[in-house]
């Protein structure tokens, strides 16, 4: 069963966008209005975001429930431009994203946090569930690290008029950091995406890293201190 008690700063917020932005299961969805109270409660985003989410929360209460997981499906699954695994949008399908991965999760060890077998560590719910645990200052630098990326994630989910794009512009004014507009890339059909190169047998080449894309990020642990949309 979920747990949301002793708030912290926003460490609710965290936890509840954590699970929001999960597959929306039945479990998922028997916590709904648990999940609402403890958001709203909290205070962390500003009220009119807070109004947004509301209305997610209203628009996952009131459909069926394939058609609720289906569009997840949908959004989230098909295409990397509203990806939820965060290294998608930084290394693609290189090699670099092995020892990203890697080192994100030896981060989470060293603050007592280990993944189950099935969990990979750059998958946005899993990172919200980790910065939840931080405290205020270090929770909001960690965030402030991957704001291009929610940003990114935000401004595709807007271009899909998906109400879930509230949840990425909460998390970014948590991080302090402006949503602004960027250029949404196209997914190309996944039968194009999955199609191996002919010329290297089958060893795709797809997002490798090449010298005018963004560099990787690294994630360092500080020392801790003294409305009216679709789904």
């Amino acid at each position: 069963m979920l747990s949301f008690s002793k708030p912290s700063s926003a460490s609710t917020t965290l936890k509840v966008f954590a699970h929001l932005l999960s597959y929306p299961d039945a479990e998922l969805r028997n916590h709904l209005e648990e999940m609402r109270q403890a958001l709203m409660a909290e205070k962390a985003v500003p009220a009119a975001r807070l109004a947004e989410l509301d209305a997610l929360f209203t628009a996952l209460q009131g459909k069926d429930a394939l058609a609720i997981e289906a569009q997840y499906v949908e959004i989230f699954d098909r295409g990397r431009a509203t990806s939820l695994h965060l290294f998608e949008h930084v290394h693609g399908d290189s090699r670099d994203r092995g020892p990203a991965m890697i080192d994100l999760a030896q981060t989470y060890e060293k603050a007592g946090l280990y993944l189950g077998p099935d969990e990979m560590p750059d998958y946005l719910p899993v990172v919200l569930q980790f910065v939840s645990t931080q405290p205020p200052k270090e929770a909001r630098a960690f965030l402030g690290e991957m704001a291009h990326i929610f940003n990114a994630i935000f401004n595709a989910l807007q271009q899909r008029n998906s109400a879930y794009a509230s949840v990425l512009g909460a998390l970014l004014e948590i991080a302090g950091e402006p949503a602004h507009a960027v250029k949404v890339v196209a997914d190309e059909p996944l039968d194009t995406a999955w199609e191996e190169p002919v010329v290297f047998d089958g060893c795709s080449t797809k997002g490798q890293g090449k010298p005018d894309q963004a560099q990787p990020i690294h994630f360092v642990k500080k020392a801790p201190s003294a409305a009216g949309a679709t789904l």
